[in-house]
């Protein structure tokens, strides 16, 4: 199985490709739209920050590949949030696949922003390769708005998408990658395994 994964020249490619090549899928780093539109699965990375990232998507020619897409995509942490309507970061109006805004999370005593660590995921939806109660890596400072489209949550202050989808669109707020045996078997049932 091909996975594209976006090359916007950041993040976390390197990891989300061996992780990937662990499952026995072969990942393809690229800013071609029509290698990205070809390929079995897409994966959209994340690090950094909402407005450079879709300024890199812009300048790439990249949003209406990503938009017209009709395999799945994963979005990773920033990734997912990209999948949003808007975010509060940069005041940056992205991709409009998830309805909702993505916003600045509040810091209190013992709730430091960056949310970064080991949080438990909650989700009754079987198909996400996850359980109740499993253990993901988290690292960031926004999030979207829990609605329709959230499958599995975190807390942090409040109720926050772990896992959203539309369609044949899907992110997630963690590190899968990171996020070890529990992780991979999310990376495993994006593939379809």
């Amino acid at each position: 199985m091909r996975v594209a994964i976006i090359d916007l020249g950041y993040g976390n490619i390197g990891s989300i490709a061996a992780a990937f090549e662990r499952l026995g899928a072969t990942p393809v780093v690229t800013a071609d739209a029509a290698a990205i539109g070809s390929a079995d699965r897409v994966v959209l990375p994340g690090v950094g920050a909402a407005g450079r990232a879709m300024e890199r998507i812009a300048a790439l020619g990249l949003r209406r590949a990503i938009v017209g897409l009709t395999q799945p995509l994963l979005g990773i942490c920033l990734g997912m949030q990209l999948l949003f309507e808007h975010s509060e970061e940069d005041g940056t109006a992205c991709l409009g696949l998830i309805k909702g805004r993505v916003t600045k999370l509040a810091a209190a005593p013992g709730r430091p922003v960056p949310h970064m660590g080991w949080s438990r995921v909650e989700t009754s939806d079987l198909s996400l390769g996850l359980s109740s109660g499993d253990y993901a890596y988290f690292a960031h400072s926004f999030a979207g708005e829990a609605n329709e489209a959230s499958l599995a949550t975190v807390e942090y202050g409040r109720s926050l998408p772990a896992v959203v989808r539309s369609g044949n669109f899907l992110g997630a707020q963690f590190h899968p990658e990171r996020s070890g045996e529990a992780g991979a078997r999310f990376l495993g049932a994006f593939l379809g395994r």
